[in-house]
């Protein structure tokens, strides 16, 4: 029925004079119907819209989420397309003809789209009106709120190598990272987010000791053991054999391996069943001497000097076995003899006794491990030591790496979000606890370079450089001032100019060898709300908004610790601190280590991107990272997109109404 025939209808009945009681309820019936279908329809429509606008919503956020280095491309619109259909299903909805167009203005930093449909009316249809017309708008940007942003950066020798590009890996890290910080500023102008960068360049060290005695200077002990150097000038005397001490006598018994005969007849009788014939087996005779006792005695001075005299009796001795052995149906009592040495020693040892005889002048260089008193040094003043030529004083300052705290030397490490890291006293991979200072495992010490010495035997090939081969003992007369490289000084979380940050990617120098764990363990104590750098960490924003915690860590190769150069672990053929004999295992447990450290990391709701430039994604940097947060690099423009990736992605996408 159209609305011109109820007009007429409603006409008609108005001018009739009789009998319009019934006219006049049907005409209210049909408005009562128009108010009801309208509001049925209308609630309808309503709940259509904002189902529209949900999906609306959900596209432009998928749009914007799947913009990368091609800004909105047909892979970013079909992404938005998807998640538009997935969200708004026309069928369920009762609409028709539904459309959804995407745009961008500005090259997908930000994506606007209109979405419309057309609502089927259920009642109002019976009025003329069979469609509701719906439209929305729906708006999303990347974003960035506050973050931290904290750059664990390997800066090791192959850093000085070339890339495939013919530019060095060291300069390409330089420019990636400035082109990160221009990513995120030009995302963040005209906003009052607040980004901050820290920053920890790591090779076989890190330098983070002005940040701890900034923080407290009990976090650094006041004397620790160096593996060093000393000069000796001094008299001393001739020993000469003055006599022996009282002799010391011990007995000690052993029997050689028994040497059985073969089995022989016993005697002719022929027995029908084994049972018989071991019934009539004799017993067996047990062991017994066998003919005379063989003495012999050597006397020699063994490697401490000890006159020993040993005096060996052999005896001979032999039993007698008895046992059934079958031939055909017929068995045979069978015997044999066994024989064996009975062998006494007896050792006679006396002890030399020396005395002072010619006296003579010692002056040589001693290389051991020496105690020293770091309580000046680790305030970054200049301090003395005896340690240079035949014990001249050398000045040194220094230079801010650190030597680890208290650690085990374990094969396996664990992290577990309810227990933490497993073994629990590697005091090293504890992020968070702060030292004790009555307790100097718990303290990290200065790596002082200039006083750390490796001892061993030098060798001088035909062809090549002399170098030398360390021995593991405690005092030797040989050595060599140990390897060192200290990086860069670390930064905590701080507010960065442009000028600023260029100038720390332009200091990054290459240098050491490669120990993930060492630099990965930092870049979490710069990061976490719970260390020792809380306060840094936790400074409120002034725009009051909650902060997004990130860490780059980006580095060109595997692991590679070196056992012969003093790194954060002291130089491990000698101080044997994660190692038990210096090698074995090195960088397994090394890896075990960062492993470890990558999980303590994550479970404390940080982002952890892993980047490998000029090198593989090992199963290892891949376990490492967060998830969709691990790429490769193998030139300057993958390594350039691949921060400028993680620049887009450290914000958080929202909707713009």
């Amino acid at each position: 029925m159209h609305y011109a025939r109820i007009r007429n209808l409603l006409s008609n009945m108005r001018s009739c004079s009789s009998g319009n009681v019934l006219p006049m309820a049907a005409s209210g019936l049909i408005v009562l119907t128009a108010l009801i279908g309208g509001s049925v329809d209308i609630s309808r429509a309503y709940r259509v819209q904002n189902r529209l606008q949900s999906a609306c919503d959900a596209g432009v956020l998928a749009g914007r989420s799947a913009v990368k280095n091609n800004g909105f491309d047909d892979g970013a619109a079909e992404q938005a397309q998807n998640y538009f259909d997935a969200n708004f299903d026309e069928q369920a909805q009762g609409a028709t003809t539904t459309t959804f167009a995407p745009t961008t203005e500005d090259n997908g930093s930000s994506i606007q789209a209109t979405a419309s449909t057309n609502v089927k009316t259920a009642i109002m249809q019976v009025f003329g009106f069979e469609n509701l017309p719906l439209s929305v708008e729906c708006q999303a940007s990347m974003g960035i709120g506050n973050s931290d942003i904290t750059m664990v950066l390997d800066t090791t020798g192959s850093m000085a190598w070339e890339l495939s590009d013919d530019v060095s890996r060291i300069d390409a890290l330089r420019s990636s990272m400035k082109t990160f910080y221009e990513t995120v500023a030009e995302t963040t102008s005209g906003t009052n987010a607040r980004i901050r960068y820290a920053f920890v360049p790591y090779s076989s060290s890190v330098n983070v000791g002005q940040l701890l005695y900034d923080e407290n200077p009990n976090y650094l002990v006041d004397s620790y053991t160096y593996q060093s150097r000393r000069w000796v000038s001094e008299t001393r005397y001739e020993q000469i054999l003055v006599g022996w001490s009282d002799p010391q006598t011990t007995t000690s018994d052993a029997y050689s391996e028994e040497d059985p005969d073969d089995w022989e007849r016993y005697d002719e009788t022929r027995y029908r069943t084994v049972e018989t014939c071991q019934a009539a087996i004799p017993a067996n005779v047990d062991w017994a001497d066998h003919g005379s006792p063989d003495e012999d005695e050597d006397d020699y001075i063994d490697d401490n000097g000890n006159q020993i005299i040993e005096t060996t009796t052999t005896q001979n001795q032999r039993k007698t076995e008895y046992g059934c052995l079958g031939r055909g149906s017929r068995y045979y009592v069978n015997s044999r003899y066994v024989y064996r040495d009975y062998i006494t020693t007896v050792t006679e040892k006396q002890a030399p006794i020396y005395g002072d005889g010619d006296p003579y002048d010692v002056t040589e260089m001693q290389y051991l491990p020496i105690n020293y008193d770091t309580s000046a040094f680790k305030t970054f003043a200049a301090v003395s030591t005896s340690t240079g030529t035949n014990g001249a004083a050398e000045s040194s300052v220094w230079d801010g790496c650190i030597i680890e705290r208290s650690t085990v030397a374990s094969s396996d490490f664990t992290f577990s979000s309810s227990t933490g890291i497993n073994p629990t006293n590697a005091l090293d991979l504890n992020i968070d606890s702060a030292p004790d200072p009555t307790n100097p495992s718990t303290q990290w010490a200065p790596m002082w370079s200039e006083i750390s010495y490796l001892r061993g035997d030098w060798v001088r090939p035909r062809r090549g450089s002399p170098y030398l081969n360390p021995v593991f003992q405690t005092q030797y007369t040989s050595g060599a001032l140990a390897n060192a490289y200290c990086p860069v000084q670390s930064q905590l979380l701080t507010e960065m100019e442009q000028d600023d940050f260029d100038e720390f990617a332009d200091n990054l120098v290459p240098r050491g060898s490669t120990y993930h764990d060492i630099g990965l363990i930092w870049g979490a104590r710069l990061s976490s709300p719970l260390g020792i750098f809380a306060d840094n960490v936790n400074e409120e924003a002034d725009n009051g908004a909650s902060v997004s915690r990130h860490i780059i860590f980006m580095t060109d190769g595997e692991m590679a610790p070196n056992n012969e150069i003093l790194t954060t672990y002291g130089i491990e053929f000698f101080d044997r601190r994660v190692t038990a004999d210096g090698s074995s295992e090195h960088t397994a447990r090394h890896n075990s280590r960062f492993l470890a450290v990558c999980e303590a990391i994550k479970a404390k709701g940080i982002r952890l991107w892993v980047i490998a430039m000029a090198t593989g994604l090992s199963s290892d940097l891949s376990t490492c990272a967060s998830p969709g947060s691990a790429t490769t690099a193998n030139d300057t423009e993958t390594l350039e997109e691949a921060f400028e990736n993680i620049a887009k992605q450290v914000g958080e996408l929202r909707i713009v109404n």
